[in-house]
């Protein structure tokens, strides 16, 4: 497995953009597909967007495309995810996953992060 190391995360107002970042430590981050999820206050983890291991597909959810970019740096063992046009309801803490395969399904997912908390005020 892998270990992930979220950092990025803060407080900024709607509208405005924060980059995410997260950071994997060992030589076989290329061997993995890569997600972002959030787990807003009360609710379930969702979700958010992935990215497979060259860069070659991607995959959003709805709630975030045309807002949200995932990217990742396999020199530097690291996926962003750039967030723009931010709303309160993104609030919540941003987590990133190692899988296998490209897949929203979060029990793909066999590595995590610790989590970043984003927090977008109105």
């Amino acid at each position: 497995q892998v270990q992930l190391v979220e950092s990025g995360g803060g407080l900024v107002q709607a509208g405005g953009s924060l980059r995410l970042s997260c950071v994997a430590s060992g030589r076989t981050f290329n061997r993995y597909a890569m997600g972002w999820f959030r787990q807003p206050p009360g609710k379930e983890r969702e979700f958010v967007a992935g990215i497979t291991q060259y860069s070659d597909n991607y995959y959003y959810a709805d709630s975030v495309k045309g807002r949200f970019t995932i990217s990742r740096d396999n020199a530097k063992n690291t996926v962003y995810l750039q967030m723009n046009s931010l709303k309160p309801e993104d609030t919540a803490v941003y987590y990133c996953a190692a899988s296998s395969l490209l897949t929203s399904q979060i029990t793909n997912y066999r590595s995590w992060g610790q989590g970043t908390q984003v927090t977008v005020s109105s």
